[in-house]
């Protein structure tokens, strides 16, 4: 692949947890281009959270070689990855990690209080002017000054999308955020979450195990076939 074209460029990454003396992932090539909506499957203990916490700079690779946009993470402090997690990354987690005491407008400003030049993308645009547009975009417009304990659960993952999406970075992290939505909401949020990313230019890597909604992205593959654990 030209490397132009490229989001992410994995080569001979090997990521093994403390204490353990087998690794959780090696895989010896894997690369996303840019605008891609990348669906990544494979059953628990496959190890799809851990190449996501590997992707989002969370956790550093043992050995190898994970760029994104050109920078190798694997060669970052964890204070270089913990920036450039913030300035480049959406991450929508399985249970969402909201704030609970915080409001729906407070848990999706978060991005812009730990980037200066996440808040820079924005430009000159009012940033209210902006949250107003993404949720009402995201049918949660009303639900600003809400508690989010006050939501319900597909309330809930839409400000996770608001939050990880505003400011426009360029990737999408998803970690099974669907798993608690019926099919037809499930395939409603998926839709709309593909029309923002294209919006915005933002690439997507969305790992489940449900196979059922793997049709609606540009791109299917199994983590089976790329992590050769031995």
């Amino acid at each position: 692949m030209n490397s132009n074209s490229a989001l992410i460029e994995i080569q001979d990454l090997q990521f093994t947890y403390a204490g353990q003396q087998k690794p959780t992932l090696v895989i010896p090539e894997f690369s996303v281009k840019k605008g891609e909506e990348l669906f990544l499957y494979g059953p628990s203990g496959t190890g799809k959270t851990t190449l996501l916490e590997c992707l989002a700079g969370v956790l550093k690779p043992t050995q190898g070689s994970l760029k994104i946009l050109g920078q190798d993470l694997s060669l970052m402090s964890d204070s270089a990855r913990d920036a450039f997690r913030a300035q480049h990354l959406g991450y929508v987690f399985q249970s969402f990690n909201l704030i609970p005491y915080l409001s729906v407008r407070e848990n999706i400003e978060l991005p812009l209080h730990l980037s200066a030049a996440r808040k820079a993308r924005l430009g000159s645009v009012d940033t209210e002017m902006v949250i107003r547009a993404l949720c009402g975009n995201l049918g949660i417009g009303d639900l600003l000054d809400k508690k989010v304990t006050e939501l319900s659960v597909g309330q809930q993952q839409r400000v996770a999308v608001a939050r990880a999406l505003l400011g426009k970075p360029d990737l999408l992290l998803a970690d099974e955020p669907t798993s608690a939505l019926d099919t037809d909401h499930r395939e409603k949020f998926l839709k709309l979450l593909f029309e923002l990313s294209e919006l915005y230019g933002t690439t997507v890597v969305f790992v489940s195990h449900d196979r059922t909604i793997e049709n609606l992205f540009s791109r299917t593959l199994s983590l089976q076939t790329i992590n050769r654990i031995p």
